[in-house]
């Protein structure tokens, strides 16, 4: 499998780009440069490259773009079955996809858990940032309207509990995970759509996945009762999954290849009542390796 590039004129790339920022579908912009004779693939190549940088933040297309292979769906690596035993409970799949591979799992907090890790996180938490795609620094900004908060992997016996079984789930080892975040949308607050894996458009991202591969799934715990709103949105597959306690959404976007999935794109709707509680963990391809850990032992 391999890459090719499609050029075109960068007069197309800023009518493109208008069109877009318009408001204009995706799909009806390149229906528009088929009508005039572009090859329906092609167009739909390159308006996809336009969304993607867009939705992610990286540089923009100027003359050309690169087109990859299909992603290749696999098995995915959570378990099989109606419920999967981990060392310290049973979860229950409520629902399974494939195409991103997505369960929705029950039972995988208890009340006295995810009240715990609540507890636990409140006091340190901090305005939720985005990563700047050009710099690569953290920035506080509107794509997320919450508040968060990262523990440390095994920071201490409870979370260690949570961390392997999380670990079992989501069938890698514990070193792969990155540290538990908690969020907390308040009412009105909400995550515009975004991928998970990483987009290596700056150098922070380069480093990290040179230091431990990319992002190959995420399992967002709900921790409490939201009266209205709140749902994981996945708009490209028209997925939508409803908070309740206890329970968490997993999906995978990385296969065997290094291919992301971009049918993953997910969103956090707006809370409408009440608040939101979520724990997230991200699995790596290798063992996570944070950048301050990292320059410790280049010092070492």
């Amino acid at each position: 499998m391999t890459d090719t590039m499609l050029h075109f004129q960068p007069a197309l790339g800023d009518w493109i780009l208008h069109n877009l920022r318009q408001g204009c579908t995706a799909a009806d912009v390149a229906e528009a440069m088929r009508a005039q004779a572009m090859p329906a693939d092609a167009a739909k190549a390159i308006v996809d490259a336009f969304v993607f940088a867009l939705r992610t933040g990286s540089p923009l297309p100027v003359d050309s773009v690169k087109v990859e292979p299909a992603f290749r769906h696999e098995a995915p690596r959570l378990a099989a079955g109606t419920a999967i035993r981990t060392s310290d409970r049973l979860v229950r799949v409520a629902a399974r996809a494939t195409q991103p591979a997505l369960a929705v799992l029950n039972d995988v907090f208890s009340a006295q858990e995810y009240k715990e890790l609540i507890a636990l996180a409140r006091p340190r938490l901090a305005p939720s940032t985005t990563v700047d795609p050009l710099t690569g620094r953290d920035l506080a900004g509107d794509r997320r309207s919450s508040q968060g908060m990262f523990f440390r992997l095994r920071e201490n016996p409870f979370i260690a509990r949570l961390d392997q079984r999380v670990s079992e789930l989501m069938n890698l080892p514990v070193e792969n995970g990155e540290g538990l975040q908690v969020l907390h949308y308040p009412a009105g607050a909400q995550s515009m759509p975004h991928f998970d894996f990483l987009v290596p458009s700056n150098e922070s991202n380069k480093a990290s996945l040179a230091r431990s591969g990319q992002r190959v799934s995420t399992l967002v715990c709900y921790l409490n009762e939201v009266e209205e709103g709140g749902e994981t949105v996945f708009p490209e597959t028209g997925w939508s999954v409803s908070p309740q306690p206890g329970s968490a959404v997993y999906f995978e976007y990385c296969n065997s290849l290094g291919q992301v999935d971009h049918a993953s794109l997910h969103a956090g709707a707006p809370v409408l009542r009440g608040e939101k509680w979520v724990a997230t963990k991200w699995m790596r391809q290798r063992r996570f390796v944070a950048a301050g850990e990292a320059a410790a032992l280049s010092h070492g």
